[in-house]
């Protein structure tokens, strides 16, 4: 929900899994975010359904979609759709400044093929049609290095599973992590999964058209490697 610091901006209906997959994340609404919620989000929002959410009614036409799992501030994702009009981007965010940055990335490029949901994607992916994306993105999901958080990850196996059913046939899983040993046990928990293929033998090269965000350069400042992985389902 929106806190009592955001108290001006317009309440938006998110819904949050009971096992958090992300830390809780509190950030002040600057004026321009206060604007995007009021003014964009009914254009570019997306409320969580009772039933199915067909991508092509939210988009108005029928194309290839793009699930991103924790867009964060937009800024990559944004650029990313502008570089690829001809598919559709469904951006899920928990945090409420990250949502309103993006309403207002897509109204000053003027994109026609994002739109953002408020909320946590493993409670709306069993509102997505199955089969019907063309790829996924999870992009430095928090790796709770803690063992006794691992039950928290994004990706253990039935989460796994869940996301794969949401693929098209040949359609892609992309992550990108910084953490090793998180690395380790997604490029493990992916590779045990019957129906995804890893694309490459190990880690795969980083993908020239994402974005550096200030995460990623702040990680490569310290001196960590980023590790990309890309699996396709079969």
């Amino acid at each position: 929900m929106i806190s009592s610091d955001q108290s001006t901006a317009p309440a938006v209906n998110i819904r949050r899994s009971l096992i958090r997959t992300f830390h809780p994340r509190r950030g002040r609404l600057s004026s321009r975010h206060r604007w995007a919620l009021s003014h964009l989000w009914p254009r570019y929002g997306v409320e969580f359904p009772d039933g199915v959410l067909e991508p092509a009614d939210v988009f108005g036409r029928r194309a290839p979609v793009v699930l991103e799992i924790g867009s964060g501030m937009g800024d990559a994702t944004a650029a990313i759709a502008a570089a690829d009009p001809g598919r559709d981007y469904l951006a899920v965010e928990v945090h409420t400044p990250g949502v309103a940055n993006l309403l207002a990335l897509i109204h000053d490029a003027r994109l026609t093929n994002v739109r953002v949901v408020h909320g946590d994607a493993l409670v709306l992916l069993p509102h997505l049609p199955p089969e019907r994306f063309d790829a996924i993105f999870a992009f430095f999901p928090d790796p709770w290095p803690k063992r006794r958080h691992h039950k928290r990850r994004l990706f253990t196996p039935e989460r796994v599973a869940l996301l794969r059913s949401r693929l098209a046939p040949g359609g892609t899983l992309l992550v990108a992590t910084d953490w090793p040993e998180y690395a380790e046990s997604t490029l493990d928990t992916l590779t045990a999964d019957p129906e995804l293929v890893n694309e490459h033998p190990r880690w795969a090269p980083r993908p020239s058209w994402r974005p550096v965000t200030k995460f990623e350069r702040r990680a490569l400042e310290a001196g960590r490697r980023i590790y990309d992985l890309t699996f396709r389902r079969k």
